[in-house]
């Protein structure tokens, strides 16, 4: 591969092996497959931010995130595209982030944007991009089928995780686990409810970002809950704690009410051959086999019973689900082809409009 893809990430998270969210991971996995490949990766994102490729890194605001400063770091990320693109050979851009109509480029090399989030959050003018040679995709059927109609939306690519490099040799333990950025929408609170009602202790992991939202609902909702003394907050974590976490846990427990679009963390758990306990928000039903990898439930009640009923699943079944079905590999394999075809001119087969 000789292709050098411009990868730039949502201008307000880190990206690296260690990051809290999907997008970030999933675009710290296309950096290292196009390095590993021959090609060279060029990535655009905020500082603190860990590549294989080359890192152009941009300062991120300190404190809470207002309309003043999203609007300074989009112009500056529009500059630095701009830069890069009039100065060097750049023979596609990947954006990720869900403000990525705020700093499309102009008529150029061919853009990959992928959808990380649900449709209904970006806003409607840009799932119609009229900038040309412009392509959208989804990273699962269910966030495919959510699309509007466009001349630019392509068929999923499915994320995947590293499932040979996840199974640590820890024995299990009696804890729960609970992954993710802290956010109304990801409704850890629910998950600590029913980890009580069980009687089972949930070690909850992640971060608040500063947006006002989230760190009212840590204050209001999530914070009260640990301090009884039975659940755990433990911050962000490492994929190295993450693995040994993940092997050791009883259950994952994703009770997000977001119409998810995809669940790394649950890929990752089925690896571990650590069961599922979910809402059935958008993709979940297409990770875990209710019964057979997990439980797919409906409120909090039947979360606590699901909790208590996982020694009923088979460990290998689900690390059997994670190896056919979940590989990162899959998944890299899978842009790199579509990178060529796109840098190629060659035309990606679109929905309908």
């Amino acid at each position: 591969m000789s292709l050098t893809v411009l990868q730039v990430a949502y201008p307000f998270a880190p990206v690296g092996p260690d990051a809290v969210g999907g997008a970030e991971q999933v675009l710290s996995q296309l950096d290292r497959a196009v390095a590993a490949a021959g090609g060279r990766s060029i990535v655009l994102a905020a500082s603190g931010s860990v590549t294989a490729g080359e890192l152009l890194a941009m300062p991120m605001p300190h404190g809470a995130i207002t309309e003043v400063e999203r609007d300074a770091v989009h112009a500056t990320y529009r500059a630095a595209i701009g830069q890069l693109l009039r100065g060097g050979h750049v023979d596609l851009v990947h954006l990720h982030g869900l403000d990525f109509d705020r700093y499309l480029p102009p008529p150029g090399p061919p853009v990959l944007v992928t959808l990380h989030l649900p449709p209904a959050w970006y806003p409607p003018d840009a799932l119609r991009p009229r900038r040309p040679d412009t392509w959208l995709h989804p990273v699962s059927q269910a966030q495919y089928r959510d699309c509007p109609p466009s001349p630019a939306l392509l068929p999923p690519i499915p994320n995947g995780v590293p499932v040979a490099d996840l199974p640590a040799p820890v024995s299990r333990r009696g804890f729960a686990l609970c992954l993710g950025r802290i956010c109304p929408e990801k409704n850890q609170h629910a998950a600590l409810e029913a980890g009580s009602l069980a009687e089972v202790p949930v070690l909850l992991g992640g971060q608040v970002f500063p947006y006002a939202a989230h760190e009212q609902y840590w204050r209001e909702a999530v914070s009260p809950l640990l301090a009884a003394g039975r659940h755990r907050f433990l911050g962000p974590i490492g994929f190295a704690r993450k693995r040994r976490l993940l092997s050791a846990a009883r259950c994952l427990i994703s009770a997000s009410i977001a119409p998810e679009t995809s669940s790394l963390v649950a890929m990752e758990a089925l690896a571990c051959g650590t069961p599922v306990v979910a809402f059935p928000s958008g993709a979940l039903p297409e990770i875990v086999e209710h019964g057979v990898t997990g439980y797919l439930v409906e409120d909090i009640r039947e979360m606590a019973e699901a909790i208590r009923s996982v020694h009923r699943i088979d460990p290998e079944a689900c690390r059997g689900a994670a190896r056919s079905r979940f590989s990162a590999s899959v998944t890299t394999a899978g842009y790199l082809r579509l990178y060529a075809q796109l840098a190629a001119g060659g035309q990606a087969h679109a929905v309908p409009a």
